[in-house]
């Protein structure tokens, strides 16, 4: 993984991979630097979020496509989705398609440190590529994060280190990845809950988030298909 994938949220300056591979080990360093590195505020240029959306594919590519295939066809799925919510979302499209592309970096085992994926994709994209801090947030709480969270006796660590995004982008990444299933096709939300209980088993820690989780997720999907049904 060699490839470098610039920020666009950083010009003039750039940030790159920075050798993915040993991350894992080093990440408690980054970490203790973070307060010092300078993280631009939101965007809010159309151009800007879209030309987001494209460096979150190329990273999202570097990081998956050979390493996690499937969850790669995910992301894709995941980030369609998030382009066909365009005339619900308007100028806030492109920070979801970012979200969506980026919602799964976390699986990645060099960036696996705390086994909760968004928080281990987010703190990567904090402090490794000094990602747009909105997009942080979306990626660590996607899904309704904060159930796992718990179950995982990390709650006070993911909402101390990112604040949960505003509900209305919220709700519409959970709606895209609760509608898209682990190969990228589009399946009823119910449908998908249901791979996520026989793909990890009923006494699997994931199901039981999923298990409490589902009615949050239910009333994300229900809000996104009335917003995306208005004139």
């Amino acid at each position: 993984m060699s490839q470098h994938v610039t920020n666009p949220i950083d010009a003039p300056a750039t940030a790159t991979m920075k050798n993915v591979a040993p991350i894992g080990p080093g990440l408690n360093d980054t970490r203790r630097q973070a307060a010092s590195v300078h993280v631009p505020g939101r965007l809010t240029s159309v151009d800007l979020m879209n030309t987001l959306a494209a460096w979150a594919q190329d990273l999202a590519r570097t990081l998956l496509a050979e390493a996690l295939p499937r969850r790669w066809a995910h992301v894709q799925g995941v980030a369609a989705r998030a382009r066909s919510l365009a005339p619900a979302i308007g100028p806030d499209t492109g920070l979801l398609e970012a979200a969506a592309w980026l919602h799964d970096i976390g699986y990645l085992p060099e960036l696996a440190e705390t086994g909760l994926h968004g928080l281990d994709g987010a703190r990567y994209l904090c402090d490794v590529q000094h990602a747009e801090p909105l997009l942080c947030r979306l990626v660590a709480h996607h899904s309704c994060a904060v159930i796992e969270a718990e179950e995982r006796g990390l709650v006070h660590v993911l909402n101390r280190e990112f604040a949960p995004p505003p509900r209305p982008l919220a709700d519409a990444l959970t709606f895209c990845d609760m509608t898209t299933s682990p190969d990228g096709e589009h399946v009823p939300v119910h449908n998908r809950l249901a791979e996520i209980h026989d793909r990890y088993g009923s006494g699997h820690l994931v199901s039981r988030s999923i298990r409490r989780a589902t009615p949050l997720i239910l009333e994300a999907v229900g809000q996104v298909n009335a917003r995306a049904a208005r004139p």
